[in-house]
């Protein structure tokens, strides 16, 4: 494949791949979850910066091929935030997700979790994606640092609610030692995925009254709507379930089955780092299918908007920023 083919004419504004197709989100999302984008030094960022303003102002030096600029851009998108322009502190940045994740999902889905441990996992599982979600949300609008402490409460709350009741539950059923182990593995799936939805209404829920930015096809602001917002919401949500699913619901049943291989059950010590593995394969190739099922900038028909707002704009479609 030559370079003109892997590298098309780059254009301001516009993602490298389609967007409006499934794999091209998945290969944009694979660049800006790339883990290598978390050791992109100051200077190539400024470097980065200064190659896409120049692009801008038409005054890119010589010789600059659109492979540089595309590639100044992935490093520019993984650590910038699209709506302030302000750095994401590393570990809640896409690209720390994985790395910084899997040592969470390992330990949620250890086995004989006792009732501090599980507490103790899923409040540190939540705590990471209530950072996540808010270093990477649609900043278009002020959200009071109140409503990140609430969404936080509400998600931590009904996590470890969720998971320490199935808990108890479960040790209550007449199950064998071996089956219940077992069941007690997929406790994390249905505890993390109620408290995602959780954290994503409570800490975003001001967008439903108050809207989002809306874009024109300029990418000038139309003004805010509810109706964007309620979308956004929606996708964030979608997004927020879909993504636990085979992370936390994959390694349990691949571990059953690797248990109880020869290997393992003579030499238990490999146990734990087989199973970390196991959960970096599994959430490595979850994330960027679970966020490329809607597109970072989202359309929407002006039809749908609040009438007062479709009679700002000649566009027929605008776009608004959904949030990750």
């Amino acid at each position: 494949m030559t370079d003109d083919v892997a590298y098309p004419p780059f254009k301001l504004g516009k993602a490298r791949y389609d967007q409006t197709t499934f794999s091209g989100r998945l290969r944009h999302y694979m660049d800006i979850i790339d883990p290598r984008m978390l050791f992109v030094t100051e200077s190539r960022l400024k470097e980065s910066r200064k190659l896409l303003d120049d692009f801008k102002h038409g005054s890119l030096p010589p010789g600059v091929s659109d492979k540089q600029v595309q590639y100044g851009r992935q490093g520019r998108n993984a650590i910038i935030h699209p709506d302030t322009q302000e750095k994401i502190f590393m570990p809640f940045r896409m690209s720390g997700y994985v790395p910084f994740g899997t040592p969470i999902v390992v330990g949620l889905l250890l086995p004989s979790q006792t009732l501090a441990s599980t507490v103790f996992w899923q409040w540190l599982n939540q705590s990471h994606n209530a950072c996540v979600n808010y270093a990477n949300k649609n900043a278009t609008k002020p959200t009071p640092v109140s409503k990140f402490f609430q969404g936080y409460l509400g998600a931590v709350t009904s996590a470890v609610s969720i998971a320490v009741g199935l808990n108890l539950l479960i040790q209550k059923a007449k199950f064998s030692p071996a089956t219940l182990g077992l069941i007690q593995r997929f406790v994390p799936f249905p505890a993390v995925a109620s408290a995602n939805i959780c954290n994503v209404v409570l800490m975003r829920h001001n967008e439903l009254t108050e809207g989002i930015s809306v874009l024109d096809s300029s990418g000038n602001v139309v003004g805010s709507s509810r109706v964007a917002a309620k979308h956004a919401l929606m996708e964030t949500a979608v997004t927020r379930v879909v993504l636990p699913m085979p992370i936390l619901v994959l390694p349990p049943i691949i571990m059953s089955f690797l248990e109880k291989l020869p290997l393992l059950q003579s030499r238990r010590r490999l146990v734990l780092p087989v199973h970390s593995l196991v959960c970096l394969a599994t959430f490595g190739l979850a994330l960027p299918l679970a966020i490329s099922l809607f597109p970072q900038m989202s359309e929407i028909e002006v039809s749908e908007l609040e009438p007062e707002l479709a009679a700002l704009t000649n566009d027929k479609t605008v776009i608004y920023n959904k949030g990750l």
